[in-house]
């Protein structure tokens, strides 16, 4: 059965203006990443995983230069599109150079794109080439990239992206730091007063999910803590319950 998800308004592939984007604190969305899920049958994968609850799809796509690892590409993308999926579809560049792929996974049926400001020559044209191709744009840093980026592009995102590993594999354990940098991040977000999403990415589990959402986090992208279990309704309603009582 091919999915069916329904489209969240606040996931709508078409960035707003700035005035449209200043809202109230944010909803809970659970990303699964596909990395961990079982590749010979990925469309079946996507529909259970959209069925059991979640919002939106998570691409973490690794070229071997920038991070140690070679996933996917816009084919992918592409193929699930066909396939029938309608949910948001969030892709995670872990590549150097970035600009010559963003198009291709516009292009693909992506909606949201995010990068890491060590793999582009000017940031602030990357954000831009993402918005102009009609995806929503975030920001990725890395457990030792300082937050300082925000000072100059905060209002160009719709999305922060906290590492809370190293990238470049998924499974890894929650790097603790990162609860610190998602409070301050959480402060540099609230400040701004634009509706821009805090996603955390790494070692995200039932058994931390409430501490990280404290933090500030409202996106949550969990690769193995769902596909490794059978039943995904289960541990993403876990991980709902969490964050609930972490409010």
């Amino acid at each position: 059965m091919q999915a069916t998800a329904r489209m969240n308004p606040s996931c709508h592939p078409q960035a707003g203006s700035y005035k449209e984007r200043i809202m109230a604190k944010q909803s809970c969305i659970i990303c699964p990443s596909i990395l961990s899920a079982d590749f010979a049958r990925l469309g079946e994968e996507v529909d259970r995983v959209l069925e059991a609850g979640a919002e939106w799809i998570h691409f973490d796509v690794m070229d071997n230069h920038y991070v140690p690892n070679l996933t996917i590409g816009p084919q992918v993308c592409k193929a699930l599109r066909k396939y029938g999926v309608k949910a948001p579809i969030d892709v995670h560049l872990m590549v150097k150079p970035v600009d010559r792929i963003v198009p291709d996974f516009a292009e693909a049926g992506a909606n949201m794109i995010s990068f890491h400001p060590e793999a582009s020559e000017h940031v602030d044209r990357t954000l831009q080439l993402i918005r102009d191709h009609g995806c929503r744009a975030g920001l990725v840093f890395n457990p030792a990239t300082s937050l300082e980026w925000l000072d100059y592009e905060l209002d160009k995102l719709d999305h922060v992206l906290i590492m809370s590993v190293n990238p470049g594999f998924g499974g890894q354990q929650f790097i603790p730091s990162a609860l610190e940098k998602l409070q301050r991040a959480r402060k540099i977000i609230d400040n701004s007063g634009l509706n821009i999403r805090l996603q955390v990415d790494g070692g995200v589990k039932v058994d931390n999910i409430g501490q990280i959402a404290r933090a500030g986090a409202d996106t949550f992208v969990a690769g193995s803590a769902i596909f490794g279990e059978r039943d995904y309704a289960r541990v993403i309603a876990a991980m709902r319950e969490e964050v609930a009582a972490a409010e």
